[in-house]
């Protein structure tokens, strides 16, 4: 398994931005396809971005595209997720994963295609 840790939740207003980071040292970074899950109370985990080993291709789920970037730095061996124009809907514990399911190479969706979780980070956008 991968060691992972987010960190940058907190809480904002509406319309307001936060930016998330996903940080590992796993020596076998360049391998994983690496994505941001999120579950709100009551509801099961959803994804949220995803992106390839070497950043090509990036997945987003509809309710995100256009304001949450997903971006990684493999030198610095992290993920990261801007997010922009927040809503009380995104308020919820977000999750960083990793998938070598593919090598790192396609972005996956599926939970079970992922093996190792972060701790979550809480995102809470009030009106």
């Amino acid at each position: 398994q991968v060691q992972l840790v987010e960190s940058g939740g907190g809480s904002v207003q509406s319309g307001g931005s936060l930016n998330l980071s996903c940080a590992s040292s796993t020596r076998f970074w360049n391998d994983y396809t690496i994505a941001w899950f999120r579950q709100a109370p009551g509801k099961e985990r959803e994804f949220v971005a995803g992106i390839t080993w070497n950043g090509a291709h990036t997945d987003y789920v509809n309710s995100v595209r256009g304001r949450f970037t997903i971006s990684r730095d493999n030198a610095k061996r992290t993920v990261y997720l801007e997010m922009n124009s927040l809503m009380p809907e995104d308020t919820a514990v977000y999750y960083c994963a990793s998938s070598n399911r593919h090598h790192g190479i396609v972005v996956v969706r599926l939970l079970g295609d992922y093996d190792s979780w972060g701790q979550g980070t809480q995102v809470t956008v009030s009106s």
